[in-house]
């Protein structure tokens, strides 16, 4: 990727909003609070593009990111905010469910978790969702914030991660920091690998 243009083309609240382009997707999704708008902000070399929320799980749309008319990166609404409604829930399961089942364009979705904390239940139904809307292809599951952590806690809780979840060698598990720049060429390379040749 080039990166010569990178806008938010769509926020939107119903799959008729959704950009009409054709062009592959990424999708990334994760708890409220887990660092997605930061992680694409660094992916995309901005500072603001995406913004990050003061208050976590207050939005639920999807945003649609343009890169050079290439593919979308796709931020979905976060999830295990406790404060929300139960129809907000609602609104999050449906959203989520339709674009994971129907929605042709979509290549692959990566499930974000906090590198500090063991994966919620909440994480885990979410790969399981994914895992079942993608069967034929491994998870990749990107654990944000390493840079909190020293060198003793990267290694135990990246293996702890990586148990909890139960991943397994179809899977890939990414360290992420938007402070260090650690795991930023290792999505773009995985990105490029899953577009056809012609595309990359």
């Amino acid at each position: 990727m080039n990166l010569h243009k990178a806008d938010i083309e769509v926020s939107a609240v119903k799959k008729e909003q959704y950009p009409k382009k054709g062009l592959p997707e990424f999708a990334f999704v994760g708890r409220s609070n887990v660092g997605k708008s930061s992680m694409i902000n660094k992916l995309l070399n901005r500072k603001s593009l995406a913004r990050v929320s003061a208050t976590p799980g207050k939005t639920i749309t999807i945003n649609f990111y343009n890169i050079d008319d290439t593919i979308y990166l796709v931020d979905l609404p976060g999830y295990g905010y406790a404060k929300r409604a139960k129809a907000d829930v609602e609104s999050w399961g449906n959203m989520i469910d339709d674009y994971l089942y129907r929605r042709s364009q979509l290549r692959k979705v990566m499930l974000l978790v906090d590198s500090r904390h063991a994966p919620t239940n909440d994480d885990k139904m979410m790969l399981e969702w994914i895992k079942a809307a993608q069967p034929d292809e491994g998870a990749i599951v990107i654990a944000t914030k390493t840079d909190k952590l020293n060198k003793r806690e990267f290694e135990e809780n990246l293996e702890m991660i990586y148990n909890e979840l139960k991943l397994n060698d179809d899977d890939i598990l990414v360290p992420f920091s938007v402070k260090t720049d650690e795991g930023k060429i290792s999505v773009w390379d995985m990105i490029e690998l899953m577009l056809a040749p012609e595309e990359a």
